[in-house]
């Protein structure tokens, strides 16, 4: 048995079903009516790290108490981003009645979703949009016009460069952070024949804007981008890079290489690849941040181990290997 093999049985261990039944369907290939992936997908919300975030909700069926945003990052939003992450979807009725409660308290008027603990804020925000819209194209809220309205606001304020601003956006020379990767993870998960042709114009623009940087080019060496990490919450690293560039269709890019090149460098003899650090990683304004203000710092929270062989991680990186072509 190869490396790729032994990671691959790895991955499809039964103690994760998560993890199992998404490798089953992204690496194997599996549909949605095979015998191994129905057993799977049944099992996620039973036990393993699925099971494990649903005991943390409170009375109210919700994570964090009244406010879904904070704290960091334990509240409702985050635990959300990480159970779309681990294959849930609408057909849970926990899954329902959190996200209509999620889409009710975060859409904006403006069309995007920002946090807001009574909701209809005037104004959505580029981070909070781009992942929630995607965790609710994940769960199968792809119809609802919340959902909708959040892919044409990402059109509506993308900048002249192409790339997007978590801050000041709609700004014309604003967007030149790669950290501002939310709005492009969004679209990889958006079913193409629902873009039109302006979403289509603005993922070429914003993969362009990426492409252009290498994936990781920008100003002095940030340390943080080049370790891998999950949850990623609102961080970029490389691997978030890759992933969302891959899945869009631009993995036989000659820009991706150095990308491709430190991947590569990274996976173990045993064909793993190590979490190497947990976010907000220390290296991280918010991880500074939080060693200063400790009494209010932002909460970590992880599944894996970081320094430790990581399945979440490897199953990224699997994904990215599997579509350009190699094993």
């Amino acid at each position: 048995m190869g490396r790729s093999e032994a990671v691959t049985e790895w991955l499809l261990d039964e103690s994760q079903p998560p993890v199992r039944y998404l490798a089953l369907r992204e690496l194997l290939g599996k549909g949605g009516g095979d015998s191994d992936v129905k057993e799977a997908y049944g099992a996620i919300p039973e036990r393993g790290w699925a099971r494990e975030i649903l005991d943390l909700r409170g009375e109210d069926g919700m994570w964090g108490g009244g406010s879904l945003y904070w704290p960091k990052y334990r509240a409702a939003n985050w635990m959300l981003l990480i159970l779309s992450d681990l294959g849930m979807e609408r057909d849970s009725a926990v899954i329902d009645a959190a996200c209509r409660t999620w889409m009710d308290k975060y859409s904006a008027q403006d069309g995007g979703f920002a946090a807001s603990s009574r909701g209809g804020a005037k104004h959505g925000h580029l981070c909070i949009t781009g992942n929630t819209a995607r965790a609710l194209v994940k769960f199968g809220y792809e119809e609802h016009p919340s959902v909708r309205s959040a892919f044409e606001w990402f059109v509506k304020y993308q900048s002249e460069l192409g790339g997007w601003s978590c801050f000041d956006f709609g700004t014309p020379r604003k967007g030149r952070n790669l950290d501002s990767w939310e709005p492009l993870s969004a679209f990889a998960a958006y079913p193409r024949q629902k873009w039109n042709r302006g979403m289509k114009l603005a993922v070429e623009r914003g993969a362009e804007f990426f492409l252009e940087r290498e994936l990781h080019v920008q100003g002095k060496r940030y340390e943080p981008w080049y370790r891998f990490h999950y949850p990623n919450h609102y961080y970029y690293d490389v691997l978030v890079g890759l992933d969302l560039l891959t899945a869009l269709g631009y993995g036989d890019d000659s820009r991706l290489s150095f990308a491709l090149s430190l991947l590569r460098k990274k996976r173990r003899r045993d064909g793993k690849w190590l979490m190497d650090s947990i976010n907000p990683d220390p290296e991280s304004p918010q991880g500074l941040w939080n060693v200063k203000h400790q009494n209010r710092a932002a909460v970590p929270f992880a599944l894996e181990e970081a320094g430790k062989p990581s399945r979440m991680v490897t199953l990224t990186a699997m994904k990215v290997l599997r579509r350009i072509g190699e094993e």
